[in-house]
């Protein structure tokens, strides 16, 4: 099966799932800053990143006793051990299992729990397996249920007794939980450093369109005259407050749960600190129940997803519309758009398409992870078994959309002279007309009126606002003077927008010179 990496550019790729880095040993800033040199997180997908399946062929033959296997007279059925395993998705916590292990043993020898000598062949022998893993020449076992008893059982075999110390004050409950956790800060750190690109990519085609009005639109009527600069800032903002929620939720995902055991912890003499500190982690959680039982780390992690997945097809539903010939504002290039099998004609923008549809399989695995956990009573149960594909799929689902749209935003241009042939249409400048009243003195709901009698003058003489004369205004209210067309046609009503956070030209290039800062962009163009 192929393998695929994620790299820092904004190609498409498809790979899910995170292996654990060196650097995530180290614990982040719990900031929204970004460093845009910062290293990225290496992606590989799981099912991809393995070469072959897990084999079955133990089942073939006489079956391997299970680790567990000591109060059991008889084997489970095959249908049991097929239904029952997790090795053919779990195997994506290779690494973090490894890592894990190697802090345990570690802490382990310092408590005299095992020799200075086990501990050291227990390392080179979990460093072994790694570079067959990562070589393409482990064999996963599916009569070995999951990724911790692959690898366990695969150091047995390697290095004999000093594998069966390994285990000591530690159970499958908090050894999941913690490769899980792992897992998740590095996928979290990998979902920023994509949103910071998308973000970098949505500023600079903000810069490429200086002094470009769109219509702005609400209730997809025209509404207002904007920048568009203002409005692809808008998306940055967004981006930006999702990102703070995944730097949020891994301030909560970056507790240890290691040494909680099964649900009650140990009365062997661990050092829980010890290695919590080794894996990066703030602390040791502090209550060995809710250590291994409780998943809504995840849970916060697939929500903050979700919410990302609306905003970015909210994005691609946008730009959808735009790219049509009713709109014609937007045009996508060759290198992102695809075409029909029928149709000679058609050029389509499918990945923004498809941004829009894979949100909802984003919010569908939120949805699947928050049913399963809804009545599980305390403590670890099987059925969280079920949490890894979920999260899985959602952090390559919105990888890939992310990725994806910030190729598509460096390979658009849009259309100037469509969007200045359509911006006269739909009395754009009617509120801007108001807000002239307004200064006149006249009470805001009675503008309000007068300037949608106005309007309605304008849709009977098939004209616009601009065009009306200043005696036809007067005959609706004596108020209006000369001074009145300095507020009408688009050109002058951006002008006259000065609140703070508004469309105006100034507010909008304060905008800007924040998002250059704040994401490193260059000035020079």
């Amino acid at each position: 099966m192929e393998s695929l990496l994620i790299s820092s550019s904004s190609s498409l790729t498809t790979s899910p799932i995170f292996s654990s880095s060196k650097h995530a040993l180290t614990p982040k800033p719990q900031s929204l800053s970004f460093n845009s040199n910062a290293r990225l997180v290496l992606f590989t997908c799981a099912a991809q990143q393995m070469n072959s399946p897990p084999s079955t062929a133990a089942t073939t033959a006489e079956k391997e006793v299970k680790l567990w296997g000591g109060r059991f007279e008889e084997s489970v059925t095959d249908a049991v051990e097929k239904f029952t395993e997790s090795i053919s998705f779990d195997k994506a916590l290779y690494k973090q299992d490894i890592m894990g292990s190697k802090a345990h043993a570690s802490m382990l020898a310092k408590q005299g729990l095992m020799s200075d000598s086990d501990r050291d062949t227990i390392i080179k022998g979990l460093e072994e397996i790694e570079r067959q893993i990562e070589a393409g020449k482990f064999v996963w076992r599916t009569d070995r249920e999951d990724v911790h008893m692959n690898i366990e059982a695969a150091l047995t075999d390697l290095v004999g007794e000093p594998a069966k110390k390994l285990h000591t004050a530690r159970s499958r409950n908090d050894q999941v939980a913690t490769d899980f956790r792992l897992w998740c800060r590095d996928a979290i750190d990998g979902i920023i450093s994509r949103i910071k690109n998308l973000q970098i990519a949505m500023v600079e085609l903000a810069l490429q369109n200086e002094g470009l009005i769109v219509p702005g639109y609400t209730h997809l009527q025209r509404a207002q005259p904007v920048l568009l600069q203002h409005l692809l800032l808008a998306y940055v903002e967004q981006l930006e407050r999702d990102a703070g929620r995944l730097l949020d939720c891994r301030a909560r995902v970056n507790f240890c749960p290691l040494g909680a055991c099964a649900l009650a912890g140990t009365g062997l003499p661990i050092d829980r600190f010890m290695t919590s500190d080794a894996l990066g982690f703030t602390a040791p959680m502090r209550n060995s129940i809710d250590a291994v039982s409780d998943r809504d780390f995840v849970l916060e992690l697939l929500s903050a997803n979700s919410i990302t997945a609306v905003h970015l097809s909210r994005l691609g539903e946008e730009w959808v519309l735009w790219a049509s010939e009713e709109f014609g504002f937007l045009t996508p290039s060759d290198k992102v758009s695809t075409g029909s099998s029928i149709m000679p004609q058609k050029k389509n923008p499918d990945p923004m398409e498809l941004v829009r549809g894979k949100s909802a399989r984003v919010i569908g695995d939120l949805v699947s992870l928050l049913v399963l956990c809804k009545g599980l009573p305390h403590a670890y149960n099987r059925d969280l078994q079920e949490d890894k594909e979920p999260v899985f799929d959602s952090v390559k689902a919105i990888v890939g959309m992310l990725e994806v749209s910030a190729e598509f935003a460096q390979n658009v241009s849009f259309n100037r002279e469509r969007i200045e042939k359509a911006l006269p249409a739909g009395h754009l400048d009617a509120t801007t007309l108001a807000d002239y009243l307004v200064k006149k003195g006249i009470p805001f709901r009675t503008s309000h009126d007068i300037v949608g009698r106005s309007v309605a003058l304008c849709v009977s003489r098939n004209c616009e606002l601009q065009d009306l004369s200043l005696d036809e205004l007067n005959s609706l209210h004596p108020i209006f003077d000369k001074d009145v067309y300095e507020y009408l046609g688009v050109e002058n009503s951006i002008k006259k927008f000065r609140s703070y956070g508004s469309t105006g030209s100034e507010c909008v290039a304060g905008q800007l010179d924040y998002w250059i800062d704040k994401l490193s962009i260059s000035r020079e163009r």
